[in-house]
C-alpha cells in the first residue's frame, strides 16, 4: 500500500495538521452561528404580497406549498432586463437539483424576481431549471426585503443592513420564512452579498482547488450563463 503523499513530506504534513485544527474550529463556530441564526426572533408578515405564477396569482403563504418552511432566492431580473443575472444564474445552477431533498425536510425553494412571469418562465426553461419562479412585479416585496433599491438615492440606500453597500439598484439575496398551522407566515432571516456563499457550491469546490475562485480579473468576471461558455470559447478559437 502506498503512503499518502503528505506522509512523505514532513513540512507539508505539519502545515496540514495545523490547518486541520483551524478547519475543525471553523466548523464548530459555524455550527454555533447557525444555532444563533435559527434563534433570531420571528417577525409576523402582515403585508399581503401577490405573486404572478404559472398557476395564477399566489400569496406568500401559497409559495410554501405543503411545506412549513420557505426559502426565497431574490433573483436579479428587473422588468427592463431581457434576461436574468449571470451570477444569480450561477447560484440557481448550484441549488436547482436539491429541491427533492429540501422537500423531504419540509422546505420549499422559490426564485422571485420583478420581471413578468412569462419572461421568467422562458428564462427558466432556457437553462433547464426545476426551481419554480414567481414574479413580484408591481409589489413592494423586493423593496421590503432589501433587494430593490432607489436608483436616485443609491449612496444612502441600505443593502445588507448598511447604507451605501450596493453597487446597483437591483441586488441578490435569500430570505427564510416559516408558516404555522394557523397559516401565519413568519419572517426568519435574510442574507446578502457574501452571505450567499453557501448557496454557491461551485465556490465551495473552487476553495478546495489550488488556484481558488479565479478572481484575478474581478469577482465573478469569468462567470457566464451555463449555455454561453461553449459559444464564447468557440469565438475565441475562431
Amino acid at each position: 500500500m502506498h503512503a499518502h503523499p503528505a506522509a512523505r513530506d514532513d513540512a507539508h504534513l505539519k502545515a496540514r495538521l495545523a490547518l486541520l485544527e483551524k478547519e475543525k474550529d471553523l466548523n464548530r463556530r459555524r455550527d454555533a452561528l447557525s444555532a444563533e441564526r435559527r434563534a433570531l426572533p420571528p417577525v409576523p408578515v402582515t403585508k399581503r404580497y401577490t405573486f404572478e405564477t404559472g398557476a395564477g396569482a399566489w400569496t406568500l403563504a401559497d409559495l410554501f406549498g405543503p411545506h412549513s418552511q420557505l426559502l426565497v432566492y431574490h433573483f436579479m431580473f428587473p422588468p427592463e432586463w431581457e434576461r436574468g443575472c449571470r451570477s444569480c444564474s450561477l447560484v440557481m445552477d448550484g441549488i436547482d437539483r436539491v429541491l427533492p431533498h429540501l422537500a423531504a425536510a419540509a422546505t420549499a425553494l422559490v426564485a422571485v424576481a420583478r420581471a413578468p412571469w412569462p419572461r421568467l418562465e422562458a428564462f427558466r426553461k432556457r437553462l433547464g431549471w426545476e426551481t419554480p419562479f414567481a414574479s413580484s412585479g408591481g409589489t413592494d416585496f423586493n423593496a421590503d426585503f432589501g433587494v430593490t433599491l432607489p436608483a436616485d438615492g443609491l449612496a444612502e440606500a441600505v443593502y445588507n443592513y448598511r447604507p451605501g453597500g450596493a453597487p446597483g439598484p437591483e441586488m441578490p439575496g435569500l430570505s427564510s420564512f416559516t408558516k404555522g398551522a394557523d397559516g401565519q407566515v413568519m419572517y426568519r432571516y435574510s442574507t446578502y452579498a457574501r452571505g450567499l456563499d453557501p448557496a454557491l457550491p461551485v465556490f465551495q469546490l473552487l476553495d478546495l482547488a489550488a488556484e481558488g475562485r479565479n478572481e484575478a480579473a474581478g469577482i465573478m468576471s469569468w462567470v457566464r450563463l451555463r449555455d454561453e461558455y461553449g459559444a464564447e470559447m468557440q469565438q475565441a478559437a475562431g
